[in-house]
């Protein structure tokens, strides 16, 4: 019989894919920002170079494939496919929450199968911030990280699905303390990342703080989790569907910390095309992410398209460097972007 978290991913999945589980009215703040074209770009666009460090591994592009799903069977062919992406591409790859994998071992093929085939990228172990706050252990850590061979492990903050979620936990009392615990023992970088609500430059100078060494906003404006708790509770509206700070926003108040610490920026929520992947490295961010899109490309037409989708997605960025006049990523910052509004 399949576990009550098993059950409760199976429920997140056919909701994703088959539901509208997007922002109502609130959207990830991109539509506000244009480019500013250059006349007399200079840039040798076949000589646009997208690749880049993450940690301490080079990826080809500034790109990863967020954390979705596993701990169900559903699971395994799914994270197989994502991975067999990622290899194929050169970029990391997030792991689901792994919680279910602490507590049976009935599902571990959906986590391994991610390594096994993408063996040459980064691949990101995955905890809730509920685990970290309630149920601190390091072993488990330990266990999960070994479970994946992870380069790094990922730390989700999720709040507002905690406080809506019928079997949720929405204590997070001890978070901050256990969180600096995990950074000062184990040797691989700590990510945090939100799951579609953002954070806030405050919440992320904690996190740091803490020694985390990446954030991934996940801002408002793509997938609403807390949609996703009220359909799944039974109901159709809630207050709290919209809830969270957008992406665009947290980029531009988060990238302000760079001039004190040393951390990867990662840019997820609600990034849909090439023209969001642009404005995201352009506000601050050193990696974006994506998840529903690449899922429901995967399921309903096969690898080869998602790969065709992310390809896409980049070659958009190429042009959008050109018609800026930016040659390198490092070039291609808040300069080449007017807010609308100043426009007319």
């Amino acid at each position: 019989m399949a576990s009550q978290t098993s059950e409760r991913k199976n429920d997140h999945l056919n909701l994703v894919m088959n539901q509208n589980v997007n922002f109502q009215e609130k959207t990830n703040g991109f539509e506000k920002y244009d480019f500013v074209h250059d006349a007399v770009t200079n840039v040798d666009l076949d000589a646009i170079d997208l690749s880049t460090n993450f940690f301490d591994k080079k990826i080809s592009l500034p790109f990863m494939i967020s954390s979705m799903t596993g701990g169900t069977e559903k699971a395994t062919e799914i994270n197989a496919k994502l991975a067999e992406v990622a290899n194929k591409l050169n970029i990391p790859i997030g792991i689901g929450s792994q919680r279910q994998a602490l507590e049976n071992n009935a599902h571990h093929e959906s986590y391994k199968i991610i390594r096994k085939n993408a063996a040459g990228v980064p691949v990101l172990a995955n905890i809730g911030a509920s685990e970290i706050s309630n149920n601190f252990n390091m072993t488990h850590l330990e266990k999960i990280i070994d479970l994946v061979e992870a380069d790094g492990l990922i730390v989700h903050l999720n709040p507002l699905q905690e406080l809506l979620q019928k079997e949720g936990k929405p204590f997070f009392k001890n978070l901050t303390e256990n969180l600096r615990k995990v950074t000062e023992t184990i040797t691989l970088p700590v990510i945090v990342k939100e799951v579609g609500a953002g954070i806030s430059k405050k919440a992320a100078k904690t996190l740091l703080d803490c020694g985390v060494k990446g954030i991934d906003v996940a801002g408002a404006g793509g997938t609403s989790w807390a949609g996703i708790e009220v359909l799944r509770n039974g109901k159709i509206k809630s207050e709290f569907w919209d809830w969270g700070l957008p992406t665009a926003y947290c980029l531009r108040k988060v990238g302000k910390l760079k001039s004190k610490y040393n951390f990867t920026l990662i840019a997820s929520g609600g990034i849909n095309n090439g023209f969001e992947i642009a404005k995201a490295l352009a506000l601050g961010a050193d990696v974006t992410a994506s998840a529903k899109m690449l899922l429901k490309t995967l399921i309903n037409e096969g690898i080869e398209s998602v790969i065709d989708l992310i390809t896409g997605w980049f070659e958009t960025v190429k042009k959008i460097m050109f018609l800026t006049g930016a040659q390198t990523l490092d070039e291609f910052d808040k300069s080449r972007l007017i807010l609308k509004k100043d426009l007319y």
